[in-house]
């Protein structure tokens, strides 16, 4: 502990470092490789013990399930063709019309978003939409790709399923579905109209005639059977929040189920999609739950955490505002991942109003919006 106490600055300087890999990643090197040497830089330097390490971890615990449930549903839906076939579906009801092509792909994102994560959007949909237009001929193909990068994050507070940050900012006190639904129904109505608005507006030149003639693959019986464990899940994980039932877990044993249904309908093996997983990103978030242990080790949380107490006392709607506007810029310096696990952690040293929390949690989801490379690291 006397180390600890000593050196907080070295502390600190790691997290930022570690941070900072995450971020650029120097020599190409994964993300999570820098998290988890700036993790294990701490236990090795006796700055952060062993078994507090491995409490950080365990912090982590619902949003690795929900993380590996999540991946196994979008690894599942891409494999077996259903995001090619809605981008597909979606260009055919186009007719040839650039500005129609545009609102329905901008729909497919929502939808997708808010059921199956906003990782899914921008990582699974974006590619299946990018072959779609260029099928369509479409000699400027951006603004399609355009809207899977903000829609991933302005959907991304509709449900609690639509955005894993969702998870770090609540923690085990997500609010149950039928508390979610009038907090944030307005402000993620808000959020999707104010992005379809301003992107339909700034590429408005853009939107050319397309190819009428668009062939939509045929759906095989797995990719149905995916379908259907989509919707079931999202029936699951819906019903989990209306009883105030932690997502980890149900995600989780969707998401296996489902995959054990599909790769027996299609008759293949588990190996080939498990490999297709990036499943770094379960050390990725690993590490930055030790890193954030760390951190609070300093009293660093503590100190934030007493500020912003203090600043709600003084006025709770300057503190709203403020906290939103802090962490959406924030997020488009350190990214929103670390930013939301700190976010996540002082939201529940200070006791914070609902109201307050909710801007937090759409701050660290919709403000890496003003600088889309910020977003979180790619899950699926």
């Amino acid at each position: 502990m006397g180390a600890l106490a000593a050196s907080p600055w070295t502390i600190w300087g790691i997290a930022a470092a570690a941070t900072a890999g995450v971020i650029f990643r120097p020599f190409s090197w994964p993300e999570w490789v820098w998290a988890v040497a700036g993790a294990a830089l701490l236990v090795v330097l006796g700055l952060l013990s062993p078994m507090d390490a491995l409490a950080g971890v365990g912090k982590g615990t619902d949003v690795y399930l929900f993380l590996v449930g999540m991946m196994l549903l979008a690894e599942l839906a891409r494999q077996e063709g259903l995001f090619d076939w809605l981008a597909a579906y979606a260009a055919r009801a186009a007719r040839g019309s650039g500005p129609r092509l545009f609102t329905l792909v901008f729909l497919v994102g929502i939808v997708v978003t808010a059921f199956l994560s906003n990782d899914a959007t921008a990582v699974v949909l974006t590619p299946a939409v990018a072959a779609v237009v260029k099928t369509a001929r479409a000699e400027k193909p951006l603004p399609y790709l355009f809207i899977c990068a903000f829609i991933a994050n302005a959907a991304s507070f509709v449900l609690p399923i639509s955005n894993p940050a969702n998870l770090v900012i609540y923690g085990a006190h997500m609010p149950p579905l039928l508390a979610w639904l009038p907090r944030y129904a307005l402000p993620s109505l808000l959020s999707i109209l104010a992005t379809y608005a301003v992107l339909r507006w700034t590429q408005r030149g853009e939107l050319q005639d397309l190819s009428a003639d668009i062939g939509v693959p045929e759906l095989s019986a797995a990719g149905r059977m995916a379908a259907w464990g989509l919707g079931g899940t999202a029936v699951v994980l819906l019903a989990s929040s209306a009883f105030d039932i932690r997502l980890g877990l149900p995600t989780f044993l969707a998401g296996a189920v489902t995959a054990v249904l599909v790769l027996w309908r299609a008759g293949s093996g588990p190996l080939a999609m498990l490999k297709q997983i990036s499943w770094g990103v379960l050390p990725l978030v690993a590490g930055l739950f030790v890193l954030v242990e760390a951190l609070e080790k300093t009293g660093v949380t503590t100190r934030l955490a007493d500020l912003l107490h203090r600043f709600v006392q003084h006025s709770a709607t300057e503190a709203t505002w403020a906290a939103g506007l802090v962490l959406a810029f924030g997020c488009n310096l350190v990214n929103n991942l670390p930013a939301g696990l700190v976010a996540g952690r002082v939201a529940e040293l200070a006791d914070l109003p609902e109201r307050v929390r909710a801007a937090v949690l759409i701050g660290v989801d919709l403000g890496p919006n003003l600088s889309v490379c910020q977003r979180a690291p790619n899950y699926p």
